[in-house]
């Protein structure tokens, strides 16, 4: 299997409150609640390697509550070359109603100093070349500019590596110009970082052949229940999710791109990547948490899955 290495600039600890209808404005009861040590790029390594894949993992992490991330890193047996900076990793907390939505509360994230972002460049410098792809997903902390994750990805690519990019708003727009091997957006965010709807099957398209022509290979478009978009050099695919009951649509898109990641690494089909990787995310939906704890329901889901070729 591959060798991968994620990075997460603005990891999180998840804290998950399950509940009933929320009630604005009034007292409400919680029937559970879970605490994660998450990321998305965090989130895309535990899916990985349950795919089989070893796993490296990388970014910036308080030093005030790095417990928890270390006891994940431990026990999935990830190599650990996150970079430490002074405060507090953020904290998210994640209001999922018994009728699966969500209500999110992000928080900011650490302030991350010139000479952090200078020590993880390096240690990315330092590494990188013995990895099959990068994966490069969520959000910047405090500190962190567009342009430095811009420069990042044009080294990775200087490299030869393969890149694939989730993010969104400005750094989803400098990301987009470091011409990454992969890109996942939903249909919202890539509209904004092209300052153009692309609701139609045809605008994404024409949206995705531009892509393609500065240089993003593989530009993947999920659109939550109603499916993904893949568009290649030789592939216009659709995939259609099956019914599947919503504990919470955390890490819907992580298990997408790693699913992606690795049917692409694996050689496998078209057909079944796409397949197989919107039953993961499909199975991410029914549970709290991140990877794949049951192969065979996995394999039920894959017979679910409506892959069809993309028409205008």
């Amino acid at each position: 299997m591959a060798k991968i290495l994620t990075l997460t600039m603005n990891p999180a600890l998840d804290l998950t409150v399950q509940l009933g209808p929320l009630q604005i404005g009034q007292v409400n009861r919680s029937d559970a609640m879970l605490s994660h040590a998450a990321g998305k790029g965090i989130n895309v390594a535990q899916v990985l390697a349950d795919l089989g894949h070893e796993l490296t993992v990388a970014g910036f992490l308080g030093v005030d509550n790095q417990q928890p991330f270390e006891t994940l890193f431990a026990k999935r047996g990830f190599v650990d070359e996150f970079v430490r900076v002074p405060g507090e990793t953020r904290s998210n907390i994640k209001l999922a109603e018994s009728s699966g939505r969500i209500t999110d509360l992000n928080g900011p994230g650490p302030e991350v100093s010139p000479q952090a972002q200078q020590a993880l460049a390096a240690r990315v410098e330092q590494i990188a070349s013995g990895f099959d792809a990068v994966v490069v997903a969520g959000s910047l902390p405090r500190g962190v500019t567009p342009q430095w994750l811009k420069t990042l990805l044009l080294r990775l690519n200087e490299m030869g590596l393969k890149v694939a990019l989730d993010t969104s708003g400005e750094a989803l727009r400098a990301g987009l110009e470091a011409s990454p091997w992969m890109i996942k957006p939903n249909t919202e965010e890539l509209a904004d970082a092209l300052d153009a709807p692309i609701i139609s099957i045809a605008a994404q398209a024409e949206a995705a052949a531009d892509l393609r022509r500065r240089g993003i290979e593989h530009v993947v478009i999920s659109q939550g229940s109603e499916g993904v978009h893949w568009f290649s050099s030789n592939v216009a695919l659709q995939a259609l999710p099956p019914k599947v009951t919503v504990a919470s649509t955390v890490g819907a898109g992580d298990s997408l791109l790693a699913g992606m990641v690795h049917g692409l690494l694996s050689g496998h089909k078209p057909e079944q990547t796409l397949r197989t990787a919107t039953a993961i995310a499909a199975m991410a939906v029914t549970q709290i948490g991140f990877g794949i704890n049951d192969p065979a329901q996995l394999k039920r889901l894959e017979s679910g899955v409506n892959v069809r070729v993309l028409t205008a």
